[in-house]
């Protein structure tokens, strides 16, 4: 079994869901991960993690999300995977991702798992179910498309080509899915091939989009580790972070404007959606207002 932690509350409301795929509420019933991605920005002392790498799970997790679920005078579409991810290694066994989705299930909210797991196809029943009555979406966070470049940053993971093989999966079945080109790490996978194979990769599994940010964040906490394991994969990396970047928080591509009008030339003559607001509209297609909004 894997440790726990008290909670008190595990789903809570989004400010700006317009602003990150449409999500109205956020839920987080893992607190740490697993993965072991050398770039994780949930790993920044703001967070009051140290020990961010061994997954813990909040403790009643369920009768909480029950509980959270009958106190939402709204409906709408509930996001997970932002703080830690929800198919964790530990999920396999525990399966706290799953029951959770079946409350949501129950009490019909909309379900957009965010993962780098192929742990999710799992699922897809229940996913399924949600889409009969309300948006579902499962997004998944690839940065590379390089498996052995996968490893390096991202050891606990399973690799890409896994990740493309659930999207295909997914697809199949009716879930809408899509990629999270995410991070594009200066110096070390914003290159043209790397955007290109993401994309036509993720056509080929029948994704319907991919959203990209052409860089990544770093911070305090975050960023001493990312600079500690970066330069074990490219000596002397950090330097040029440093160098060009400073303290910064965004942290953008020098090669961001090239590489965007890459990205969108690319999903435009694939057929990819990759603006936000086109994004929720399709996912949202068919769901009036008042199943998502009202009682």
């Amino acid at each position: 079994m894997i440790p726990t932690i008290p909670a008190k509350k595990i789903i809570s409301k989004n400010t700006s869901p317009d602003a990150w795929f449409g999500l109205d509420y956020g839920m987080n019933i893992y607190r740490g991960c697993s993965h072991g991605c050398i770039f994780c920005d949930s790993r920044s002392d703001c967070f009051q993690n140290k020990d961010f790498g061994i997954v813990k799970a909040k403790e009643n997790a369920l009768a909480i999300i029950r509980d959270d679920l009958r106190r939402k005078v709204q409906k709408g579409v509930i996001g997970t995977g932002a703080m830690s991810d929800p198919y964790n290694p530990a999920e396999a066994d525990l399966k706290l991702t799953r029951h959770a989705l079946e409350l949501i299930n129950a009490m019909h909210f909309g379900a957009a798992p965010c993962t780098r797991s192929d742990l999710v196809t799992r699922d897809a029943d229940v996913l399924l179910d949600i889409k009969s009555h309300s948006p579902v979406m499962v997004k998944f966070s690839i940065s590379t498309a390089d498996d052995e470049l996968c490893l390096k940053l991202e050891p606990g993971a399973p690799p890409p080509s896994r990740r493309f093989e659930a999207i295909s999966r997914l697809s199949r079945q009716g879930v809408f899915c899509g990629v999270v080109m995410s991070p594009i790490l200066p110096f070390v996978n914003d290159n043209e091939d790397n955007i290109i194979k993401i994309c036509r990769m993720a056509k080929e599994a029948g994704a319907k989009f991919v959203y990209t940010y052409m860089g990544m964040t770093l911070r305090p906490g975050s960023r001493e580790y990312y600079y500690h394991y970066l330069n074990k994969i490219l000596p002397g990396s950090s330097e040029k972070y440093v160098k060009r970047f400073g303290t910064r928080y965004n942290c953008q591509s020098p090669y961001s404007k090239k590489l965007w009008a890459l990205f969108a030339s690319e999903c435009e003559c694939l057929g990819l959606i990759y603006d936000m607001k086109a994004i929720i509209t399709h996912y949202k297609a068919g769901y009036h207002d008042s199943q998502l909004r009202l009682f």
